[in-house]
């Protein structure tokens, strides 16, 4: 087993080398004197959302008058990516400063003060796509038009930031993968058009379409390779539209020689494809062994065209380094909440990620838990998936009513040194215990009240604690649009140890009540940022 502060992805090496702070941390990290980074989607590769070096914000403090909404901080799009954080910056032209990089649906990306919110640097990449030239449209989508839809990732040793846009050009949609200087938001290698071919059942050559496919899911970077995973808009172009991973070498941007392409069927009952990887905007996820995770969406209508070779539909998949294999998988069976039925009921097992959990104690020490639109939120060994069981029983570690999930889960370690899942399903947030002995499975511990909602269930949660020091654990999450007034984002903040709410505020507005915020909190020195329409807010202790 390895050790719990094992460091996944850059390794320790990179650690000692980077900017004051700016450590990828995996794992059970050590407290640190530095300030925090967040360099990734929800902190790590793991995509555990935990920030466990956080002083100031403990529950008390929290839970006091003293935190409150600091700045609002306009931008020029919809804020659909996650916030990053680097301290130390020495950004060209205005000295040091720990910066916080947002990214827009207008391909704009921004380097801002983290403290007081000012533009320091701003950067367009290109004309976006209008969402009226999108074949089939954007599934009521909150913007007029597609920029950046995922989040970045930083790779603190190089100082680069990974990018993808959508650009339009010469009237065409295309995507362009960047890699910018940390200082200058200066590309440092010529942009990387994003393009593929995978060969189908029958051996014809299928491309990558960028006029029916959205990179909606968070860029990872893991083996000196950035990944990033592709679906469709909702479900238009299902006759064209098909998932894949792709990849990247970090630094030259130099593609892969191979490729996920996971719908690979020559032909269909009703010529539907698809098989999208969406995941609500959660990021591939990367195990310390440097494989790659993601979860799958429906295929076709009818049922049955699942394969597990040929087209995994609605499936945890565990991917090798290079994209060339499928290394195990999970697929629901249960006659239910089988694959087939949540493809012809279109309820996604990909509408949210999976979340791999650090090394555990116990028989089963590598764990992951994956939910999607029925709600249950599978525990899962990483280490034999389950595969297919059809009509069940499914052989997997276990399975937890949640709700219905676009959705994301999170995980601490409480003050009594025993591991915690945070699940976000349907409208209540909810924790789960990590029992490894005899048997491991996850226990309810308590639940919030319920969170407003006009748009679909579910929503995302990072925590915050100073390791395990009792009362420093803090659960954040941001509650999508709500029906009444102005729609608007709700910043909600949690005692970890019994789920009381210990703040609520308006974190911004929101565009529409029907197209899915999966905003996620970030977390980092004392601060909270939260990205909406147009806007970011910056909140924090009045007197810190």
């Amino acid at each position: 087993m390895r050790p719990a502060a094992f460091l996944l992805g850059i390794e320790r090496r990179l650690a000692a080398a980077i900017m004051l702070g700016a450590a990828l941390i995996m794992g059970h990290p050590q407290p640190a004197t530095a300030q925090v980074s967040v360099l990734t989607y929800k902190s790590d590769n793991l995509r555990t959302g935990l920030n466990n070096q956080e002083t100031a914000l403990t529950a008390q403090t929290v839970g006091s008058s003293a935190f409150s909404l600091l700045q609002t901080v306009t931008v020029d799009e919809q804020v659909n990516a996650q916030p990053l954080i680097v301290p130390n910056v020495a950004v060209q032209g205005h000295g040091t400063h720990t910066v916080a990089y947002v990214a827009t649906e207008n391909n704009t990306v921004y380097a801002l003060d983290a403290a007081s919110g000012a533009v320091l640097l701003s950067r367009n990449l290109g004309t976006p796509v209008p969402a009226s030239a999108i074949p089939g449209g954007v599934c009521n989508k909150n913007s007029g038009v597609v920029g950046i839809d995922s989040t970045p990732v930083i790779d603190p040793q190089a100082a680069l930031l990974y990018v993808i846009t959508y650009t339009e050009e010469s009237g065409q949609p295309v995507y362009r993968l960047h890699a910018l200087a940390l200082a200058t938001l200066a590309d440092t290698v010529a942009s990387q058009i994003v393009s593929a071919t995978g060969i189908l059942t029958n051996g014809s050559a299928y491309a990558f379409d960028p006029a029916t496919t959205r990179q909606r899911p968070a860029l990872l970077l893991a083996n000196s390779t950035l990944y990033a995973g592709f679906g469709s808009f909702c479900d238009h172009n299902r006759t064209t539209s098909r998932g894949w991973v792709l990849g990247w070498q970090a630094g030259t941007l130099t593609p892969l020689a191979g490729n996920t392409l996971i719908n690979r069927l020559a032909s269909a009952p009703k010529n539907f494809f698809l098989t999208s990887v969406w995941m609500s905007g959660a990021g591939l996820a990367a195990d310390p062994a440097g494989n790659i995770y993601a979860v799958t969406a429906n295929s076709d209508a009818s049922g049955n065209t699942y394969n597990s070779v040929t087209n995994p539909a609605e499936s945890v998949l565990k991917l090798s380094a290079d994209l060339t294999s499928i290394l195990d998988y999970f697929t629901p069976g249960g006659a239910k909440n089988g694959a087939p039925e949540l493809d012809i009921r279109d309820r996604d097992f990909g509408a949210g990620g999976v979340m791999l959990l650090p090394a555990q104690n116990g028989s089963i020490p590598n764990l992951a838990v994956a939910a999607g639109k029925v709600g249950l939120m599978y525990l899962l060994n990483q280490n034999q998936l389950g595969g297919y069981v059809p009509n069940g029983p499914d052989n997997v570690v276990g399975s937890n009513k949640i709700g219905r999930c676009w959705c994301g889960e999170s995980y601490f370690v409480g003050a009594d040194g025993a591991a915690r899942v945070v699940s976000s399903g349907g409208m209540n947030m909810m924790v789960w215990r990590l029992r490894t002995s005899p048997k491991t499975s996850l226990i309810e511990e308590s639940a919030s009240a319920t969170l407003p909602s006009g748009e679909n269930q579910g929503f995302f949660t990072t925590v915050s604690s100073n390791g395990t020091q009792p009362g420093s654990a803090v659960i954040w999450a941001v509650a999508r649009a709500n029906k009444t007034g102005a729609p608007q984002l709700t910043l909600v903040a949690y005692n970890a140890a019994n789920s009381a709410t210990l703040f609520s505020a308006v974190a911004g507005p929101w565009s529409s009540t029907y197209a899915n915020a999966n905003i996620v909190p970030v977390v980092a020195n004392g601060y909270v940022y939260v990205g909406s329409y147009k806007e970011l807010a910056i909140f924090g202790l009045a007197n810190k």
